[in-house]
């Protein structure tokens, strides 16, 4: 379901929080109908750059193909903080196809995911219907000051400008709420046994990832932001996968989208990834880990 128009949109959003659209939407905003005015829908505003996510099949596969991992995570993060009632608001900052933000949806009243590039919300109102979603920028948030009890960002953050994300996000935090920054890893080891990350690094090695760079959360400059770094502790998530379930999850990294980019087949990629992983997992379901961590600001 969606607006009839900007200012029927514009209407909806103010009780919210979202602030006025009407220059947004005057500058650059997409159709109308595209506004968000109930759970599920999306609302558009101006694109950024292109990126290695502006693809439908890259969008699918997240949608789809990755194992819970957020769901876990989440968890964590609930038991790190010792938070025992629902949030108010929450907002997901870099949502992606919405998995980060449905696992958020059982510990808060209202979630809001927001992603720079339309394209990977395709099939968000299916992944978390119960969520609103925006397309926009993390260095300018539009919302109002305070709105959100909780803000979460996984693995999102190496793609902003954190000078202009943390003042953003410290305005729009409740003075009670927290910023929660969590990442993971690949899923490419397994429990004492050395295959799998074996493997992983050869598939890297035939399909480089895109150029990319570690954030370091500890040595972020949250005190100009008027935040403080709270706590930080590590995550080890074991996901039980299968050939047929760690197959789709791999070709869902964007080291495969970039391959694709340049030409090479994608049918191709998926074959050598079932062949050469049957060596790993014959007919057996293995626990998969991934290496994460969980860091929470709050305002000082």
């Amino acid at each position: 379901m969606y607006c009839s128009g900007a200012a029927s949109c514009e209407r909806r959003l103010r009780a919210f929080g979202v602030r006025s659209l009407r220059p947004r939407w005057q500058a650059g905003c997409l159709r109308s109908q595209d506004a968000l005015s109930n759970p599920g829908s999306v609302m558009i505003y101006p694109m950024p750059p292109s990126s290695i996510y502006d693809s439908p099949r890259l969008a699918a596969s997240y949608a789809y193909s990755r194992p819970p991992v957020h769901q876990h995570m989440i968890r964590a993060m609930r038991e790190a903080l010792g938070q025992t009632t629902p949030f108010r608001t929450a907002l997901d900052l870099g949502c992606g196809a919405g998995l980060s933000t449905a696992a958020l949806t059982p510990y808060s009243k209202t979630v809001v995911g927001l992603e720079p590039v339309r394209a990977m919300l395709q099939y968000s109102h299916v992944v978390s219907p119960q969520s609103r979603f925006l397309v926009g920028q993390a260095e300018r948030l539009p919302f109002r000051s305070g709105v959100f009890d909780l803000i979460t960002a996984a693995g999102a953050l190496n793609y902003v400008d954190l000078g202009l994300f943390l003042p953003e996000a410290s305005r729009v935090l409740a003075r009670t709420g927290v910023m929660v920054i969590y990442d993971f890893s690949e899923g490419r080891r397994l429990h004492g046994d050395d295959r799998l990350t074996q493997w992983f690094g050869e598939f890297q090695r035939r399909y480089p990832p895109p150029p990319d760079y570690d954030l370091d959360v500890k040595g972020l400059n949250y005190e100009e932001a008027g935040l403080r770094l709270e706590g930080y502790q590590t995550v080890v998530v074991p996901i039980e996968m299968s050939l047929d379930s760690y197959v789709p999850y791999v070709m869902s990294e964007t080291s495969v989208e970039a391959a694709i980019s340049r030409g090479v087949g994608e049918a191709e990629i998926r074959d050598w990834c079932a062949v050469t992983l049957r060596e790993v997992f014959g007919d057996a379901s293995l626990d998969v880990l991934f290496d994460g961590y969980i860091s929470w600001a709050k305002h000082v």
